[in-house]
């Protein structure tokens, strides 16, 4: 019989690891006060719990204005319309992410510019992102990407010297700091997605700071249907209901409560997991820039060499959950991505600029090759379950290397 679990072997980890979202009393007494209190919506806007839970976020991160919505793709929508960009304007963004970072600024009517990753932390390459500006680039959306952070100093030059917008894409990184400042504080905007497997949950939702009081008053308009949110000169604008709920930001409002001792120990068992790892053949541990003081664990990337290691990522991904370790190959790369296809959207934007969505033109080689195969990704979970949850998934890792010829 094989060894490994997933030919019929004993499985490393039998044990679950620990549910997410965690929940107790807690989030069953703040929801049930906001359905007793007859204000479940987002109307008017904000409600008492997602003003308090604007407060707390803000307060979490480090600085800005928050401003609570629907989820964590608007936000990045919204940021740009916000400052203007529209209409033909460029917005640089990474090859690898979730589609939705591609996806927003075509729906504010610009066209995502897809830029290569630095193959050392898989986020966006600077170099990459300054070969690309043109007189029309007007933002730049950095991702911060599987416990990784942008190099925030490079990008920061880069758009001071061409005065561009950036909005940092957050998905991954509450709580994450660079150079003890908190990730979405740094750039103009920070996007943060709130959805139910997010590391600070509301099930769905998002969270837009932003660098100034004025720049939060015309989000808030936006997100509000246009309705005027500036005391002195009540100024209309074009917008949507992109609002949060109450009985949302009530369960935010407890999260945020929890999120400090499950940062601590996510990023403390994460460094754990970076010398676990260090040793085994053909895995290398991503590079942590010694800028980035905190690390948010989302998921925890690292890279295999199919030559060393003796199999590809996807064979390694599989065989991993067979051995009980939650695990998945990641994102693909955007001109790749199978929910990325402009052309379907039938939105303005690729009608008008074909040229700029022949993706079978791009080349993008450290994009492709973490995507297709390098990458695994693990996890928070893992994470969550102390150090004998590292330990499991370091032997299943180190079993599936040794016995990889079974793979192929």
């Amino acid at each position: 019989m094989s060894n490994l679990a997933i030919h019929g072997g004993e499985p490393v980890r039998k044990e679950p690891y620990p549910a997410w979202p965690v929940h107790d009393e807690r989030d069953i007494e703040a929801v049930t006060a906001v359905i007793r209190s007859g204000r479940w919506g987002g109307y008017p806007y904000p409600g008492p719990q997602t003003a308090e839970f604007a407060r707390r976020f803000a307060e979490m991160q480090g600085g800005g204005y928050a401003v609570p919505m629907a989820n964590g793709t608007v936000t990045m929508e919204v940021a740009l319309r916000a400052v203007g960009i529209g209409w033909g304007d460029e917005v640089i963004v990474p090859a690898y992410t979730f589609q939705a970072t591609a996806a927003a600024p075509m729906a504010a009517g610009a066209i995502p510019v897809i830029v290569d990753i630095d193959p050392e932390t898989y986020c966006m390459d600077p170099k990459a992102v300054e070969a690309a500006i043109t007189p029309k680039t007007r933002a730049i959306i950095p991702v911060h990407l599987g416990a990784q952070m942008s190099d925030m100093d490079a990008l920061m030059d880069i758009a001071e010297r061409h005065n561009l917008i950036v909005i940092e894409d957050c998905a991954h990184a509450h709580g994450a700091k660079w150079r003890g400042r908190g990730a979405g504080t740094i750039g103009h905007f920070g996007s943060f997605s709130l959805q139910s497997s997010k590391i600070l949950s509301t099930g769905e939702g998002g969270v837009l700071l932003c660098r100034t009081p004025e720049l939060a008053t015309r989000v808030a308009s936006i997100i509000d249907c246009g309705r005027p949110h500036d005391e002195a000169e009540q100024m209309f604008t074009m917008g949507a209901n992109f609002r949060m709920a109450e009985i949302q930001a009530a369960l935010g409002n407890v999260a945020v409560e929890r999120f400090p001792e499950q940062t601590r120990q996510r990023d403390e068992m994460a460094a754990y997991m970076d010398e676990a790892l260090s040793d085994i053949p053909g895995v290398r541990v991503l590079k942590r820039n010694p800028r980035h003081t905190t690390r948010a664990v989302y998921r925890y990337i690292f890279a295999i060499d199919p030559a060393v290691f003796g199999a590809e990522h996807g064979p390694v991904c599989a065989a991993l959950t067979a051995e009980g370790i939650p695990c998945w190959e990641g994102y693909e790369a955007m001109h790749h991505y199978e929910l990325f296809q402009p052309h379907l959207s039938k939105l303005p934007v690729p009608s008008a600029f074909p040229e700029r969505f022949q993706f079978e033109q791009m080349d993008l080689p450290e994009a492709e090759r973490a995507c297709e195969h390098e990458a695994v990704w693990l996890d928070e979970s893992v994470f969550r379950a102390g150090p004998q949850g590292v330990d499991d998934a370091v032997a299943a890792i180190r079993k599936i290397q040794e016995h990889a010829a079974e793979l192929r």
